[in-house]
C-alpha cells in the first residue's frame, strides 16, 4: 500500500529537489493565477526590517506567516502574497551613522539631511539576495518580485490615509 522509506534519505538532497520543482513549475504563482476570479483573502505580512539578515527569531513568525495564506489558498481563495521591507526608523538610521561615524542629530545636519536620507535608501535592501534564498529555503511561498517597501511613497500614503480616516472618526485622540 505505500512505499518503503529509505532509513537513510538524505534530507538537503530532497530539500533541493523540492524547491527545484517548485520552481520549474512555477507553483506558488499558478496557486495564485488559478484562483483569478475567486474570493480573495488578504493577508497583511508585517515585513522584516531590511536592515539585518534572516536568523532564528524569524523562522516561527515567517512559518505562520506561510500557514495562513496556504490555508486560505487551500480553501479556494486567492491570496496575493507579497515580501515586504521594513525600511523606517532607528535600525537603518543607527546602522548609516555607525557607517558614516556620525554620533548626534548636529552631525547628521552637518551632513545634510538629504544626503542622510539617500544613505539610508541605498542601504536599506542590501540583505534582500540573503533574505530571499532563506525565506524560500524554508518553504515559504511569496512574491519578492512584486514586493512592498515602506519608504515607497504610495505606501507612506496609504498609512497617511489610514490615520486621516481614524482622526476622522475620531478614533485618534491626544491623552
Amino acid at each position: 500500500m505505500y512505499k518503503p522509506v529509505d532509513p537513510k534519505v538524505d534530507f538537503p538532497k530532497q530539500e533541493e529537489e523540492i524547491l527545484k520543482y517548485w520552481a520549474e513549475k512555477d507553483t506558488f504563482k499558478k496557486s495564485v493565477s488559478q484562483r483569478e476570479g475567486a474570493e480573495e483573502y488578504v493577508f497583511y505580512d508585517g515585513p522584516p526590517f531590511a536592515t539585518g539578515l534572516p536568523h532564528f527569531g524569524h523562522f516561527i513568525p515567517s512559518t505562520i506567516k506561510d500557514i495562513i495564506p496556504r490555508y486560505q489558498t487551500m480553501k479556494g481563495k486567492k491570496v496575493d502574497r507579497r515580501f515586504g521591507w521594513d525600511c523606517h526608523g532607528l535600525p537603518i538610521e543607527n546602522l548609516i551613522e555607525k557607517e558614516l561615524g556620525l554620533n548626534s542629530k548636529h552631525e547628521i545636519e552637518a551632513l545634510g539631511c538629504d544626503k542622510f536620507n539617500e544613505a539610508c535608501k541605498a542601504s536599506v535592501l542590501r540583505y534582500t539576495s540573503e533574505w530571499r534564498k532563506t525565506i524560500t529555503r524554508m518553504g515559504r511561498w511569496v512574491d519578492f518580485d512584486n514586493d512592498y517597501k515602506t519608504m515607497n511613497p504610495e505606501f507612506m500614503e496609504s498609512i497617511w490615509w489610514v490615520a486621516k480616516s481614524l482622526w476622522d472618526k475620531g478614533l485618534i485622540y491626544e491623552g
